[in-house]
């Protein structure tokens, strides 16, 4: 029998880096994703 690893969130490693992007739209362009980074980084200062 051959196992296959599912792709789904809950499989998925824990260390992973992409927590900042949890409220960037899925399908969404490089402007949408750099405007949300640079409203989330004004807002932490």
């Amino acid at each position: 029998m051959i196992e296959t690893k599912s792709t789904d969130h809950d499989d998925r490693d824990d260390d992973r880096d992409d927590e900042h992007l949890e409220e960037v739209a899925d399908g969404c362009g490089c402007v949408e994703v750099w405007e949300h980074l640079s409203e989330r980084r004004e807002r932490d200062q």
